[in-house]
Protein backbone atom coordinates (compact mmCIF):
# COMPACT_ATOMS: atom_id res chain seq x y z
CA UNK A 1 0.00 0.00 0.00
CA UNK A 2 1.25 3.42 -0.83
CA UNK A 3 1.96 5.47 1.92
CA UNK A 4 -0.56 8.46 2.20
CA UNK A 5 0.82 11.76 1.88
CA UNK A 6 -0.39 15.35 3.86
CA UNK A 7 -2.00 18.18 2.59
CA UNK A 8 -1.24 20.97 4.49
CA UNK A 9 -4.39 23.43 3.98
CA UNK A 10 -3.99 26.71 5.86
CA UNK A 11 -6.33 29.13 7.18
CA UNK A 12 -5.89 31.70 4.32
CA UNK A 13 -5.60 29.12 1.87
CA UNK A 14 -9.69 28.30 2.12
CA UNK A 15 -10.35 27.88 -1.84
CA UNK A 16 -11.24 24.44 -2.60
CA UNK A 17 -9.14 24.79 -6.07
CA UNK A 18 -6.02 25.43 -3.78
CA UNK A 19 -3.00 23.92 -5.32
CA UNK A 20 -1.84 21.83 -2.53
CA UNK A 21 -5.59 20.19 -3.00
CA UNK A 22 -5.45 20.09 -6.78
CA UNK A 23 -2.01 18.11 -6.73
CA UNK A 24 -3.47 15.53 -4.15
CA UNK A 25 -5.08 12.72 -4.36
CA UNK A 26 -8.47 12.39 -2.47
CA UNK A 27 -8.19 8.26 -2.55
CA UNK A 28 -4.74 8.39 -0.96
CA UNK A 29 -4.11 11.59 0.79
CA UNK A 30 -4.86 13.12 4.18
CA UNK A 31 -5.58 16.95 4.61
CA UNK A 32 -4.09 18.08 7.63
CA UNK A 33 -5.98 21.58 8.99
CA UNK A 34 -4.26 23.33 12.40
CA UNK A 35 -5.27 25.53 14.70
CA UNK A 36 -2.11 26.43 16.76
CA UNK A 37 -0.92 29.11 18.99
CA UNK A 38 2.10 30.08 16.75
CA UNK A 39 -0.47 31.51 14.16
CA UNK A 40 -2.76 33.08 16.72
CA UNK A 41 -0.27 34.90 18.79
CA UNK A 42 2.66 35.44 16.72
CA UNK A 43 1.35 38.74 16.88
CA UNK A 44 -1.90 39.81 19.24
CA UNK A 45 -4.28 40.05 16.57
CA UNK A 46 -7.80 41.50 16.91
CA UNK A 47 -10.20 39.19 18.10
CA UNK A 48 -12.43 39.25 15.08
CA UNK A 49 -9.99 38.40 13.16
CA UNK A 50 -8.97 35.34 14.96
CA UNK A 51 -12.86 34.15 14.84
CA UNK A 52 -13.16 35.14 10.92
CA UNK A 53 -10.46 32.50 10.50
CA UNK A 54 -10.79 30.11 12.83
CA UNK A 55 -15.03 29.70 12.02
CA UNK A 56 -13.76 30.00 8.50
CA UNK A 57 -11.44 27.20 8.71
CA UNK A 58 -13.29 24.31 10.55
CA UNK A 59 -16.20 25.28 8.12
CA UNK A 60 -13.69 24.67 4.80
CA UNK A 61 -13.04 21.50 6.88
CA UNK A 62 -16.54 20.20 7.33
CA UNK A 63 -16.77 20.64 3.19
CA UNK A 64 -14.11 19.22 2.31
CA UNK A 65 -15.31 16.03 4.26
CA UNK A 66 -18.42 16.41 2.72
CA UNK A 67 -16.55 16.14 -0.75
CA UNK A 68 -14.49 13.02 0.54
CA UNK A 69 -11.27 14.50 1.69
CA UNK A 70 -9.97 12.89 5.03
CA UNK A 71 -9.59 15.63 7.12
CA UNK A 72 -7.12 15.97 10.33
CA UNK A 73 -8.52 18.69 11.87
CA UNK A 74 -6.73 20.19 15.15
CA UNK A 75 -8.87 22.71 17.14
CA UNK A 76 -6.95 25.38 19.61
CA UNK A 77 -8.19 24.02 22.83
CA UNK A 78 -7.40 19.87 21.52
CA UNK A 79 -5.42 18.67 24.49
CA UNK A 80 -2.45 16.97 21.76
CA UNK A 81 -2.56 20.14 19.84
CA UNK A 82 1.39 20.47 19.38
CA UNK A 83 1.25 24.64 18.84
CA UNK A 84 2.60 24.92 15.38
CA UNK A 85 2.09 23.93 11.92
CA UNK A 86 5.49 21.96 11.94
CA UNK A 87 4.48 20.56 14.93
CA UNK A 88 1.40 19.00 14.15
CA UNK A 89 2.79 17.65 10.56
CA UNK A 90 5.16 15.80 12.26
CA UNK A 91 1.94 14.56 14.91
CA UNK A 92 0.20 13.53 11.82
CA UNK A 93 2.80 12.05 9.82
CA UNK A 94 3.53 9.50 12.72
CA UNK A 95 -0.01 9.08 12.87
CA UNK A 96 -0.07 7.76 9.49
CA UNK A 97 3.01 7.06 7.95
CA UNK A 98 3.40 9.73 6.05
CA UNK A 99 6.76 11.28 4.92
CA UNK A 100 5.77 13.44 2.45
CA UNK A 101 3.65 16.94 2.60
CA UNK A 102 2.17 18.88 -0.20
CA UNK A 103 1.73 22.10 0.54
CA UNK A 104 0.90 25.86 -1.04
CA UNK A 105 3.20 28.60 -0.28
CA UNK A 106 2.15 30.59 2.53
CA UNK A 107 1.90 34.48 2.18
CA UNK A 108 4.28 34.89 5.03
CA UNK A 109 8.39 34.46 4.80
CA UNK A 110 8.23 33.42 8.34
CA UNK A 111 6.02 30.16 7.50
CA UNK A 112 8.09 29.78 4.37
CA UNK A 113 11.03 29.41 6.17
CA UNK A 114 9.41 27.27 8.76
CA UNK A 115 8.65 24.80 6.25
CA UNK A 116 12.05 24.72 4.27
CA UNK A 117 13.33 23.62 7.69
CA UNK A 118 10.76 20.62 8.41
CA UNK A 119 12.41 17.47 8.60
CA UNK A 120 9.73 15.78 6.33
CA UNK A 121 9.78 16.22 2.55
CA UNK A 122 7.70 18.79 1.33
CA UNK A 123 6.56 19.88 -2.12
CA UNK A 124 5.23 23.60 -2.21
CA UNK A 125 3.28 23.94 -5.13
CA UNK A 126 3.48 28.28 -6.14
CA UNK A 127 -0.13 29.95 -4.96
CA UNK A 128 -2.24 30.36 -8.66
CA UNK A 129 -5.14 32.12 -6.67
CA UNK A 130 -2.74 35.25 -7.96
CA UNK A 131 -2.96 36.21 -11.46
CA UNK A 132 1.02 37.52 -11.53
CA UNK A 133 3.56 35.20 -10.46
CA UNK A 134 6.91 35.59 -8.72
CA UNK A 135 8.70 35.00 -11.98
CA UNK A 136 6.07 37.19 -14.15
CA UNK A 137 6.55 39.62 -11.47
CA UNK A 138 10.42 39.74 -11.17
CA UNK A 139 10.81 39.75 -15.23
CA UNK A 140 8.48 42.66 -15.11
CA UNK A 141 10.74 44.43 -12.94
CA UNK A 142 14.16 43.33 -14.20
CA UNK A 143 15.92 46.65 -15.69
CA UNK A 144 13.73 49.37 -14.16
CA UNK A 145 14.62 52.30 -12.44
CA UNK A 146 11.32 52.30 -10.90
CA UNK A 147 8.91 50.33 -9.28
CA UNK A 148 6.09 52.12 -10.49
CA UNK A 149 2.23 50.28 -9.84
CA UNK A 150 0.60 52.08 -12.91
CA UNK A 151 2.48 50.43 -15.49
CA UNK A 152 1.99 46.88 -13.77
CA UNK A 153 -1.62 47.89 -13.06
CA UNK A 154 -1.52 48.26 -17.26
CA UNK A 155 -0.09 44.39 -17.60
CA UNK A 156 -2.30 43.09 -15.82
CA UNK A 157 -5.02 44.57 -17.58
CA UNK A 158 -3.73 43.45 -20.63
CA UNK A 159 -3.34 40.11 -19.13
CA UNK A 160 -7.06 39.65 -18.18
CA UNK A 161 -8.63 41.73 -20.40
CA UNK A 162 -10.64 43.67 -17.55
CA UNK A 163 -12.12 46.86 -18.82
CA UNK A 164 -10.26 46.38 -21.94
CA UNK A 165 -11.72 47.37 -25.67
CA UNK A 166 -9.24 45.70 -27.83
CA UNK A 167 -5.55 47.08 -27.09
CA UNK A 168 -7.04 50.07 -25.95
CA UNK A 169 -8.47 50.54 -21.99
CA UNK A 170 -12.52 51.51 -21.76
CA UNK A 171 -13.29 54.41 -21.81
CA UNK A 172 -9.74 55.74 -23.11
CA UNK A 173 -8.38 56.09 -20.15
CA UNK A 174 -5.88 53.54 -17.83
CA UNK A 175 -7.53 55.31 -14.64
CA UNK A 176 -10.11 57.54 -14.14
CA UNK A 177 -8.65 58.63 -10.18
CA UNK A 178 -8.83 62.10 -11.23
CA UNK A 179 -12.64 61.43 -10.56
CA UNK A 180 -12.46 59.90 -7.23
CA UNK A 181 -11.19 62.35 -4.91
CA UNK A 182 -14.49 63.89 -4.20
CA UNK A 183 -15.25 65.87 -0.54
CA UNK A 184 -17.89 64.41 1.26
CA UNK A 185 -21.30 66.51 1.17
CA UNK A 186 -22.48 67.39 4.49
CA UNK A 187 -24.86 64.37 5.68
CA UNK A 188 -23.21 61.79 3.64
CA UNK A 189 -24.10 58.08 4.09
CA UNK A 190 -23.11 54.72 2.99
CA UNK A 191 -25.69 51.95 2.73
CA UNK A 192 -25.91 49.73 5.81
CA UNK A 193 -23.48 47.17 5.42
CA UNK A 194 -24.74 43.37 5.27
CA UNK A 195 -24.62 41.40 8.96
CA UNK A 196 -24.37 37.33 9.04
CA UNK A 197 -25.84 36.48 12.10
CA UNK A 198 -23.45 33.66 13.76
CA UNK A 199 -24.61 30.01 13.31
CA UNK A 200 -23.37 27.33 15.85
CA UNK A 201 -19.71 26.83 14.19
CA UNK A 202 -18.74 30.15 14.84
CA UNK A 203 -20.92 30.96 18.40
CA UNK A 204 -18.09 28.38 19.62
CA UNK A 205 -15.52 30.37 17.99
CA UNK A 206 -16.24 33.33 19.56
CA UNK A 207 -16.58 31.92 23.10
CA UNK A 208 -13.38 30.29 22.38
CA UNK A 209 -11.98 33.80 21.30
CA UNK A 210 -13.32 35.32 24.23
CA UNK A 211 -12.31 33.16 26.58
CA UNK A 212 -8.63 33.22 25.17
CA UNK A 213 -7.86 36.72 23.77
CA UNK A 214 -9.91 38.94 25.84
CA UNK A 215 -7.20 41.03 26.71
CA UNK A 216 -5.94 41.65 22.33
CA UNK A 217 -6.83 45.35 21.25
CA UNK A 218 -10.31 45.22 19.54
CA UNK A 219 -13.96 44.45 19.85
CA UNK A 220 -15.23 40.83 19.78
CA UNK A 221 -19.19 41.23 19.57
CA UNK A 222 -20.67 42.17 17.99
CA UNK A 223 -19.66 39.77 15.02
CA UNK A 224 -21.06 40.17 11.99
CA UNK A 225 -18.24 38.86 9.68
CA UNK A 226 -19.29 36.43 6.90
CA UNK A 227 -17.51 32.69 7.37
CA UNK A 228 -18.23 31.00 4.30
CA UNK A 229 -17.81 31.05 0.52
CA UNK A 230 -22.31 31.76 0.37
CA UNK A 231 -22.51 34.03 2.79
CA UNK A 232 -19.21 36.48 1.25
CA UNK A 233 -20.87 36.18 -1.92
CA UNK A 234 -23.97 37.96 -0.48
CA UNK A 235 -21.39 40.71 0.77
CA UNK A 236 -20.19 40.87 -3.01
CA UNK A 237 -23.95 40.77 -3.97
CA UNK A 238 -24.89 43.74 -1.43
CA UNK A 239 -21.80 45.28 -2.31
CA UNK A 240 -22.12 45.83 -6.25
CA UNK A 241 -25.77 46.46 -5.80
CA UNK A 242 -25.82 49.43 -3.26
CA UNK A 243 -22.25 50.88 -2.87
CA UNK A 244 -19.90 50.72 -6.01
CA UNK A 245 -22.12 52.94 -7.39
CA UNK A 246 -20.83 55.73 -5.16
CA UNK A 247 -17.24 53.81 -4.74
CA UNK A 248 -15.58 55.87 -7.22
CA UNK A 249 -16.69 59.54 -5.99
CA UNK A 250 -16.12 58.83 -2.71
CA UNK A 251 -13.35 56.47 -2.02
CA UNK A 252 -11.07 58.91 -0.45
CA UNK A 253 -13.88 60.45 1.59
CA UNK A 254 -13.95 59.64 5.63
CA UNK A 255 -17.26 60.68 7.83
CA UNK A 256 -17.85 60.27 11.39
CA UNK A 257 -19.99 57.65 12.49
CA UNK A 258 -19.31 55.81 8.66
CA UNK A 259 -16.94 53.43 9.29
CA UNK A 260 -17.33 51.82 5.73
CA UNK A 261 -19.14 54.48 3.89
CA UNK A 262 -19.29 53.36 0.12
CA UNK A 263 -16.07 50.33 1.07
CA UNK A 264 -16.97 46.59 0.10
CA UNK A 265 -14.88 45.01 3.04
CA UNK A 266 -14.30 42.46 0.91
CA UNK A 267 -10.69 42.16 1.30
CA UNK A 268 -10.85 39.86 4.13
CA UNK A 269 -12.75 37.35 2.46
CA UNK A 270 -10.50 37.50 -0.98
CA UNK A 271 -7.00 37.26 1.61
CA UNK A 272 -8.61 34.26 3.70
CA UNK A 273 -9.71 32.79 -0.02
CA UNK A 274 -13.53 32.85 0.57
CA UNK A 275 -14.21 34.60 -2.55
CA UNK A 276 -12.16 34.85 -5.82
CA UNK A 277 -10.17 38.20 -6.44
CA UNK A 278 -10.45 37.72 -10.22
CA UNK A 279 -13.99 36.81 -10.01
CA UNK A 280 -15.04 39.51 -7.87
CA UNK A 281 -13.32 42.22 -10.84
CA UNK A 282 -15.56 40.07 -13.91
CA UNK A 283 -18.27 40.52 -11.45
CA UNK A 284 -17.73 44.25 -11.26
CA UNK A 285 -16.98 44.71 -14.76
CA UNK A 286 -20.14 42.91 -15.92
CA UNK A 287 -22.12 45.53 -13.44
CA UNK A 288 -20.07 48.53 -15.39
CA UNK A 289 -21.18 46.79 -18.67
CA UNK A 290 -25.05 46.72 -17.58
CA UNK A 291 -24.68 49.99 -16.99
CA UNK A 292 -24.70 49.81 -13.28
CA UNK A 293 -22.16 51.52 -12.13
CA UNK A 294 -20.39 54.39 -13.89
CA UNK A 295 -16.70 53.93 -14.99
CA UNK A 296 -14.54 55.52 -12.73
CA UNK A 297 -16.38 53.30 -10.07
CA UNK A 298 -15.60 50.11 -11.56
CA UNK A 299 -12.18 51.21 -12.64
CA UNK A 300 -11.48 52.34 -9.36
CA UNK A 301 -12.34 49.00 -7.47
CA UNK A 302 -10.76 46.88 -10.01
CA UNK A 303 -7.05 48.78 -9.76
CA UNK A 304 -7.15 48.41 -6.08
CA UNK A 305 -7.31 44.31 -7.14
CA UNK A 306 -5.86 43.50 -9.67
CA UNK A 307 -3.78 46.15 -9.78
CA UNK A 308 -1.96 47.35 -5.89
CA UNK A 309 -2.79 43.88 -4.49
CA UNK A 310 -1.20 41.86 -7.18
CA UNK A 311 1.59 45.01 -6.82
CA UNK A 312 2.54 44.57 -3.37
CA UNK A 313 2.45 41.24 -3.52
CA UNK A 314 4.96 41.60 -6.18
CA UNK A 315 7.11 43.57 -4.21
CA UNK A 316 7.08 41.32 -0.94
CA UNK A 317 8.27 38.27 -2.27
CA UNK A 318 10.68 40.67 -4.50
CA UNK A 319 12.19 42.29 -1.74
CA UNK A 320 12.81 39.68 0.64
CA UNK A 321 12.35 38.33 4.13
CA UNK A 322 13.97 41.48 5.41
CA UNK A 323 11.74 44.30 4.09
CA UNK A 324 10.00 44.21 7.28
CA UNK A 325 13.03 45.45 8.96
CA UNK A 326 14.14 48.91 6.66
CA UNK A 327 14.09 51.74 8.14
CA UNK A 328 15.27 54.19 5.43
CA UNK A 329 14.43 57.55 7.58
CA UNK A 330 16.04 56.05 11.16
CA UNK A 331 12.80 56.56 12.89
CA UNK A 332 12.59 55.23 16.25
CA UNK A 333 9.87 57.00 18.42
CA UNK A 334 7.84 54.55 20.31
CA UNK A 335 4.07 53.69 18.97
CA UNK A 336 1.89 56.23 21.03
CA UNK A 337 -0.26 54.56 23.20
CA UNK A 338 -3.22 56.41 21.55
CA UNK A 339 -3.18 53.54 18.78
CA UNK A 340 -4.38 51.52 21.41
CA UNK A 341 -7.15 53.29 22.25
CA UNK A 342 -5.31 56.09 24.61
CA UNK A 343 -6.86 59.13 25.11
CA UNK A 344 -6.33 61.98 22.73
CA UNK A 345 -7.65 65.29 21.20
CA UNK A 346 -7.01 64.82 17.91
CA UNK A 347 -10.42 63.35 16.61
CA UNK A 348 -9.58 61.75 12.95
CA UNK A 349 -7.12 59.83 14.95
CA UNK A 350 -9.57 59.07 17.78
CA UNK A 351 -11.75 58.11 14.89
CA UNK A 352 -10.10 56.20 13.36
CA UNK A 353 -8.66 54.12 15.93
CA UNK A 354 -12.17 53.41 16.91
CA UNK A 355 -13.18 52.05 14.03
CA UNK A 356 -10.34 50.06 13.95
CA UNK A 357 -10.81 48.45 17.32
CA UNK A 358 -14.76 47.87 16.84
CA UNK A 359 -14.55 46.34 13.29
CA UNK A 360 -11.61 45.15 12.82
CA UNK A 361 -11.82 47.29 9.52
CA UNK A 362 -10.32 50.97 8.09
CA UNK A 363 -10.77 51.61 4.77
CA UNK A 364 -7.23 52.25 2.78
CA UNK A 365 -7.22 56.38 3.16
CA UNK A 366 -8.07 56.17 6.98
CA UNK A 367 -4.95 53.87 7.01
CA UNK A 368 -2.50 55.94 5.08
CA UNK A 369 -3.39 59.76 5.75
CA UNK A 370 -4.54 59.67 9.44
CA UNK A 371 -2.52 56.40 11.10
CA UNK A 372 -0.31 56.29 8.77
CA UNK A 373 0.20 59.82 8.01
CA UNK A 374 0.55 60.62 11.38
CA UNK A 375 3.14 57.99 12.59
CA UNK A 376 5.48 59.34 9.74
CA UNK A 377 5.45 62.74 10.63
CA UNK A 378 6.02 61.51 13.96
CA UNK A 379 8.81 59.57 13.46
CA UNK A 380 7.63 56.17 14.69
CA UNK A 381 9.83 53.31 14.42
CA UNK A 382 8.14 51.87 11.47
CA UNK A 383 8.69 48.16 12.59
CA UNK A 384 6.13 48.97 15.58
CA UNK A 385 3.52 50.55 12.74
CA UNK A 386 4.21 47.39 10.69
CA UNK A 387 2.90 45.00 13.78
CA UNK A 388 0.30 47.70 14.52
CA UNK A 389 -1.32 46.70 11.52
CA UNK A 390 -0.28 43.12 11.42
CA UNK A 391 -2.64 42.95 14.41
CA UNK A 392 -5.51 45.54 14.34
CA UNK A 393 -6.67 44.66 10.78
CA UNK A 394 -8.56 41.29 10.00
CA UNK A 395 -7.27 41.40 5.92
CA UNK A 396 -3.61 41.69 7.18
CA UNK A 397 -1.44 39.15 5.99
CA UNK A 398 2.43 40.20 5.21
CA UNK A 399 2.62 39.46 2.40
CA UNK A 400 -0.08 42.30 1.89
CA UNK A 401 0.30 44.43 4.97
CA UNK A 402 4.28 44.65 4.95
CA UNK A 403 4.80 46.62 1.30
CA UNK A 404 1.65 49.15 2.94
CA UNK A 405 2.93 49.88 5.58
CA UNK A 406 7.14 49.60 5.20
CA UNK A 407 6.65 51.29 1.94
CA UNK A 408 3.65 53.18 0.79
CA UNK A 409 2.54 54.59 4.37
CA UNK A 410 6.07 55.06 5.98
CA UNK A 411 8.54 55.19 2.82
CA UNK A 412 10.85 53.05 5.28
CA UNK A 413 12.07 51.11 2.01
CA UNK A 414 13.47 54.28 0.83
CA UNK A 415 11.17 54.99 -2.42
CA UNK A 416 10.65 51.19 -3.68
CA UNK A 417 6.94 52.03 -3.79
CA UNK A 418 6.43 55.35 -3.11
CA UNK A 419 8.18 58.20 -5.36
CA UNK A 420 7.64 60.59 -2.42
CA UNK A 421 6.53 60.32 1.21
CA UNK A 422 2.60 60.34 1.49
CA UNK A 423 2.90 62.99 4.32
CA UNK A 424 0.45 65.93 4.35
CA UNK A 425 -0.55 69.09 6.66
CA UNK A 426 -4.61 69.12 8.25
CA UNK A 427 -5.80 70.43 5.31
CA UNK A 428 -6.01 67.41 3.33
CA UNK A 429 -7.61 65.83 6.04
CA UNK A 430 -10.33 68.90 6.23
CA UNK A 431 -11.23 68.33 3.01
CA UNK A 432 -11.71 65.11 2.74
CA UNK A 433 -13.24 64.33 5.90
CA UNK A 434 -15.79 66.14 8.81
CA UNK A 435 -13.45 65.53 11.18
CA UNK A 436 -11.88 68.57 11.97
CA UNK A 437 -15.18 70.34 12.36
CA UNK A 438 -15.59 68.94 15.74
CA UNK A 439 -11.98 68.36 16.96
CA UNK A 440 -10.35 70.51 19.87
CA UNK A 441 -7.55 71.79 17.54
CA UNK A 442 -8.11 74.12 14.58
CA UNK A 443 -6.79 72.68 11.10
CA UNK A 444 -6.70 76.87 10.06
CA UNK A 445 -4.64 77.16 12.99
CA UNK A 446 -0.28 77.09 12.21
CA UNK A 447 0.88 77.93 15.55
CA UNK A 448 0.03 78.80 19.07
CA UNK A 449 -3.04 77.76 21.20
CA UNK A 450 -5.11 74.88 19.14
CA UNK A 451 -2.49 74.33 16.28
CA UNK A 452 -3.70 71.41 14.33
CA UNK A 453 -0.54 68.71 14.99
CA UNK A 454 -0.58 67.87 11.23
CA UNK A 455 0.49 71.33 10.56
CA UNK A 456 3.03 71.82 12.62
CA UNK A 457 4.61 67.73 12.16
CA UNK A 458 4.36 67.90 8.37
CA UNK A 459 7.08 71.34 8.30
CA UNK A 460 8.81 69.26 11.28
CA UNK A 461 8.98 66.19 9.02
CA UNK A 462 10.13 67.89 5.97
CA UNK A 463 12.84 70.09 7.37
CA UNK A 464 14.52 66.70 9.75
CA UNK A 465 14.44 65.22 6.17
CA UNK A 466 15.42 68.24 4.01
CA UNK A 467 18.67 66.64 3.20
CA UNK A 468 16.79 63.86 1.76
CA UNK A 469 13.92 65.24 -0.20
CA UNK A 470 14.29 68.50 -0.81
CA UNK A 471 15.50 68.03 -4.50
CA UNK A 472 12.71 65.49 -5.34
CA UNK A 473 10.63 66.95 -7.76
CA UNK A 474 7.42 66.43 -6.52
CA UNK A 475 8.25 68.37 -2.88
CA UNK A 476 10.61 70.41 -3.95
CA UNK A 477 7.73 73.48 -3.50
CA UNK A 478 7.10 72.84 -0.64
CA UNK A 479 10.56 73.77 0.66
CA UNK A 480 10.27 76.70 -1.50
CA UNK A 481 6.99 77.62 0.61
CA UNK A 482 8.53 76.87 3.52
CA UNK A 483 11.55 79.46 2.72
CA UNK A 484 9.04 82.00 1.91
CA UNK A 485 8.18 81.69 5.51
CA UNK A 486 8.98 84.59 8.24
CA UNK A 487 11.91 83.43 10.02
CA UNK A 488 10.41 83.81 13.62
CA UNK A 489 7.50 81.87 12.23
CA UNK A 490 9.54 79.06 10.93
CA UNK A 491 11.48 79.07 14.61
CA UNK A 492 7.85 79.12 15.99
CA UNK A 493 6.92 76.27 13.67
CA UNK A 494 9.80 73.59 14.75
CA UNK A 495 9.51 74.23 18.28
CA UNK A 496 5.81 73.72 18.72
CA UNK A 497 6.51 70.51 16.77
CA UNK A 498 9.67 69.46 19.66
CA UNK A 499 7.36 70.06 22.48
CA UNK A 500 4.40 68.33 20.83
CA UNK A 501 6.03 65.48 20.28
CA UNK A 502 8.04 65.61 23.97
CA UNK A 503 4.50 66.01 25.63
CA UNK A 504 3.39 63.00 23.29
CA UNK A 505 6.06 60.75 24.35
CA UNK A 506 5.94 61.94 28.31
CA UNK A 507 2.32 60.06 27.78
CA UNK A 508 0.25 63.45 28.17
CA UNK A 509 -3.04 63.36 26.26
CA UNK A 510 -2.29 65.42 22.86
Amino acid sequence: MVAPRLVLVLGDQLTLSIAALKAADMDRDIVVMAEVAAETGYVAHHPKKIALVLSAMRKFAARLQEDGWRVCYTRLDDEDNAGSIGGELLRRAEEHGAKEVLATEPGEWRLIEALRDHPLTLHIQQDDRFICSHKEFEDWAEGRKSLRMEYFYREMRRKTGLLMEGDDPAGGAWNFDSDNRKSPPKGLEGPEPPRFEPDEVVRQVLDLVEARFSENFGKLRPFRFATDPEEAEKALDHFIAHALPCFGDYQDAMVRGQDLLFHSLLSPYMNVGLLDPLEVCRRVEAAWQAGDVPINAAEGFIRQIIGWREYVRGIYFLEGPDYTSRNALDHTRKLPALYWGGETEMRCLRECVDATRREAYAHHIQRLMITGNFALLAGVDPGEVHEWYLEVYADAYEWVEAPNTIGMSQFADGGIIASKPYVSSGNYIAKMSDYCKSCAYGVTVKTGEGACPFNLLYWHFLIRHRERFEDNPRMAQMYRTWERMDAEKRETVLAEAEAFLERMEAGEVV
